[in-house]
């Protein structure tokens, strides 16, 4: 298919992709108060685009949209293509809620009915 359309439509079609997939990714990759918008993340590392892409190291915290989903350590890059790859040594995932400090009881129950 590459060989029947020009140069320029191939660039334009590339573009259109890439917008596209910006304005449906919300996932977001923050270093510092620097912010990078993500294209994937998987359980091994997550990709950038190689003209938003840093040379990164350390700690970082992926968001999608407002929400806080993990605090990784980033130790490794590289590039393929027009894509830049990372992956994590540590990648932990931040809880919804407050840890339990107590055993939950299997047969407790989930909520209370008043009577009348």
């Amino acid at each position: 298919m590459d060989a029947f359309l020009s140069k320029e439509v191939l660039q334009g079609l590339e573009r259109a992709r890439k917008r596209a997939q910006h304005k449906k990714n919300r996932l977001r990759l923050h270093v510092g108060d620097a912010v990078y918008p993500l294209l994937s993340v998987s359980d091994t590392g997550f990709e950038l685009e190689h003209d938003a892409a840093p040379h990164l190291r350390g700690f970082v915290d992926i968001y999608d949209g407002a929400r806080h989903l993990a605090n990784c350590l980033v130790i490794h890059s590289e590039l393929e293509g027009e894509i830049m790859r990372y992956e994590y040594k540590r990648h932990t995932n931040v809880a919804d809620g407050p840890a339990k400090d107590f055993a939950e009881d299997e047969n407790a129950p989930v909520a209370l009915l008043r009577k009348g």
